[in-house]
């Protein structure tokens, strides 16, 4: 079931003792810049460094406890990987999960300290999902997919209900969109909790598949071209039909407007981000008279950074 005012607020109790209530940042510099008032909020300060700690929290705790015995499992580029082995260690439980062998260090060694056991694959969807089927079909695992589950999307939700009452009314929220569960728990929790606030999202230009399946009507396929390698899956068929009715807009930006609005994150927030993470402060960036004058809730989705790439984005013009 697409979930509903009373599930949203139901997983928010039921993940509360398992997550952070992520602060709200402001910066009168970034105002005076964009002639907007934004507000920031810090999921890279949450659980795993990402909001992904509370779909996949919520998703398992609503699993029967002998599906949690015979373990969690999921295929995952990282941060969903991460909060999917934290909940595993939560309940006691193994979590087996299917990683393309080019994911970042960072994600696989937060896995690993989470106890999860880690089975690498190409780095393509038919990859992961062939993978995952095997590992299923030999541990009796639960699946819990990254984005296209509705337990996980109402997890996501929290994230925005928190927002809506921790910042003064918001005229707009943004959130980055990859698979879309961020982006559609962000507009189920807004039309329940805000329905005043319109939603939009931010994409890079080179994984633009969201933004093109608005246009088109249905889910196109999804390219791999950007830094923000946390969004470079496509929609699904849970998603897709949620962003569609209740998203106002998708604006697309470049690798470029991504590094510059990284930059001045860490320059005027001082906090630490992943590429995926700024992608809609850049989309307020690249149209800020279609938000200036107004109360633009951010949602900075996480902070597990390779920090060893960290030079190479900034010295990238």
């Amino acid at each position: 079931m697409i979930p509903d005012k009373n599930s949203i607020a139901a997983a928010h109790e039921r993940i509360s003792p398992f997550i952070h209530r992520t602060p709200v940042l402001v910066s009168e510099g970034l105002n005076e810049m964009t002639g907007a008032r934004l507000f920031f909020k810090c999921e890279n300060f949450q659980k795993v460094g990402a909001f992904k700690a509370r779909g996949a929290m919520n998703a398992s705790l609503k699993l029967s406890r002998e599906q949690q015995q015979k373990g969690l499992a999921t295929h995952s580029s990282g941060n969903h990987a991460q909060a999917l082995a934290r909940a595993a260690r939560m309940l006691g439980v193994p979590a087996y999960i299917v990683m393309p062998r080019t994911a970042p260090e960072i994600k696989k060694r937060g896995v690993c300290g989470y106890g999860g056991q880690i089975f690498e694959c190409e780095p393509t969807l038919a990859a992961r999902e062939s993978t995952l089927a095997e590992v299923i079909a030999r541990t009796g695992a639960t699946e819990i997919h990254p984005f296209n589950n509705y337990d996980v999307i109402e997890g996501q939700a929290t994230c925005a209900k928190e927002f809506f009452e921790d910042a003064p009314a918001l005229d707009i929220i943004l959130a980055p969109v990859g698979g879309g569960g961020l982006l559609s728990g962000t507009a189920l929790a807004a039309h329940y909790f805000s329905p005043g606030t319109l939603v939009m999202a931010g994409e890079p230009a080179g994984s633009d598949d969201a933004y093109r399946s608005m246009q088109s009507g249905k889910i196109e396929p999804a390219q791999s071209q950007t830094i923000a390698d946390g969004l470079l899956t496509t929609l699904g068929d849970k998603t897709f039909p949620i962003i569609r009715e209740r998203v106002k807009e998708i604006i697309t930006v470049t690798d470029a407007e991504i590094i510059a609005a990284m930059r001045l994150v860490y320059e005027r927030l001082k906090i630490v981000i992943e590429p995926s993470c700024p992608v809609p402060f850049a989309a307020v960036l690249k149209q800020r008279e279609k938000f200036a004058g107004k109360n633009v809730g951010i949602i900075l989705s996480g902070g597990n950074v390779d920090l060893e790439k960290l030079g190479t984005f900034f010295s990238t013009k």
